[in-house]
């Protein structure tokens, strides 16, 4: 059986690979098999990463939460516990919003969260 070339698709499939590897450095936006390693590289990071900006942006939620409630004398999991006691449900990012933008609203809040610590 002949060997098949890559005929008009291989320059077509090369320029887009080295498209997508432009701001790369080096050898690695204008070799093809160094774009090619460093195109699938970047990819796979960036699939990875759109997932641990999640975890980051909890993170930066709770130490929101966590100097708002210090400002009331309470500690993050001891607010936490108290909400739930209280049934207060409220996710981590709008109380890191309200503890920003709303002092006033993240402070009643937090006075249920102690009345109902202080009841059970």
């Amino acid at each position: 059986m002949p060997r098949v070339k890559g005929g008009r698709t291989e320059p077509r499939r090369h320029k887009k690979v080295l498209q997508a590897t432009k701001g790369h450095k080096g050898q690695r936006h204008r070799v093809f098999r160094r774009a090619n390693e460093s195109r699938l590289h970047a990819l796979s990071y960036a699939y990875r990463d759109r997932r641990d900006r999640k975890g980051q942006f909890r993170r930066l939620w709770i130490q929101r939460i966590n100097a708002g409630a210090r400002l009331h004398g309470l500690s993050y999991s001891r607010l936490i516990d108290g909400l739930n006691k209280a049934d207060i449900q409220i996710d981590r990012k709008i109380l890191a919003d309200l503890a920003v933008r709303d002092p006033e609203t993240f402070g009643q809040i937090v006075g249920q969260a102690k009345v109902a610590l202080e009841a059970a």
